[in-house]
């Protein structure tokens, strides 16, 4: 039997985590493994909640199911890697590695087909779902990498630069078929062990937002495929924990990200170029929408914020890359509150 590690990353979300965790479970009838809830230092109670939820439900017996508390909110890659080494622990025969946020449900294939999608490309170190919302809308699952082409079409929002800047814009909406994409969501996320153990897992230094897309670049430069499944597919009330979708300023961190990816991965006379065809096309885009007397919707204050963070980041080292290595994690390091 295959074993496979789940891991649900909780933040102030823990009915919605253990309902998430449920689903997945419901979709392992034919596998091994664990199912790990984490919680990541929620101020609430989401860890003692979570622990009563999981001891008052019932689980498939083949399966271990715990909860534990990661001890500090460092981000989306640093709860999960602590999830990956627990899950490691527990199960060290694990073959695959699946990523589920807490406001997911995966329907009853949904891992069967990506696991079956992997054992038939060997290629492929990563596969995503097809991720969509209550009302069968389309959450963009798949996406090409962020370049600078990519950041102007964007910010521009003008029909002409976007068909002819086509083929790199960043989202690809739904593939027609499962295949090659550059990266795809963290949402509903399957990878290798194996590749966790050649690339590392996520990199710590990203708080929120960029790190699924260095997960999957990393996978690229290796020699790997990152793959969109289109048959597997998984509802996803989306942004709950970061409240995204109802910014009414972006947050530091979605600027740090952003540059950091940029930097680390293009180098930093990149990342500037990136932010300058971001300020050039969004201040176009603005002033055509003065133009026809339309509002400017969005976060407000974002050229501003994005620029001054940028020159300070400018004249400040780039980080070291905090990527871990799967490995065995201390005993200590586990509170465990499901037996």
């Amino acid at each position: 039997m295959t074993d496979i590690v789940v891991v649900v990353l909780n933040y102030k979300t823990p009915d919605l985590a253990v309902l998430a965790a449920q689903s997945a479970a419901a979709a392992m009838a034919d596998f091994g493994g664990a199912i790990i809830l984490v919680d990541n230092d929620s101020p609430d109670d989401s860890f003692q909640r979570m622990t009563d939820l999981t001891r008052s439900a019932e689980w498939p017996a083949h399966l271990e199911v715990q909860v534990l508390q990661s001890g500090r909110n460092a981000g989306f890659g640093a709860g999960n890697n602590f999830g990956i080494h627990a899950g490691l622990a527990i199960c060290p025969s694990a073959e695959f590695i699946y990523i589920l946020n807490p406001d997911a449900q995966v329907e009853r294939d949904a891992i069967t087909t990506l696991v079956n999608h992997l054992h038939a490309h060997p290629k492929v170190a990563i596969a995503g779902s097809w991720v969509y919302g209550e009302t069968g809308e389309d959450h963009c699952s798949a996406f090409r990498f962020p370049g600078l082409a990519s950041e102007f079409e964007a910010s521009i929002r003008l029909g002409p630069i976007t068909r002819l800047l086509k083929k790199h814009m960043l989202p690809l909406h739904i593939p027609e078929t499962s295949g090659p994409v550059g990266w795809i969501l963290g949402a509903s996320m399957l990878a290798r062990t194996s590749a966790f153990k050649e690339i590392g897992l996520f990199d710590e230094t990203f708080f929120l937002y960029f790190e699924e897309t260095d997960l999957c670049l990393r996978a690229h430069r290796a020699g790997h495929e990152v793959h969109f499944v289109r048959e597997s597919r998984v509802c996803h009330i989306g942004s709950v924990s970061t409240g995204m979708g109802r910014w009414t300023r972006t947050p530091a961190y979605w600027y740090q990200s952003r540059w950091y990816y940029f930097s680390k991965n293009h180098g930093r006379g990149y990342a500037i170029a990136a932010t300058a065809l971001n300020v050039i096309g969004t201040l176009i885009w603005r002033l055509r929408r003065k133009i026809e007397g339309k509002p400017t919707p969005g976060a407000q204050r974002f050229l501003r914020d994005m620029v001054t963070h940028d020159l300070r980041a400018l004249v400040r080292p780039t980080p070291d890359a905090s990527i871990r290595t799967v490995g065995l994690p201390q005993e200590p390091s586990l509170q465990t509150s499901v037996d």
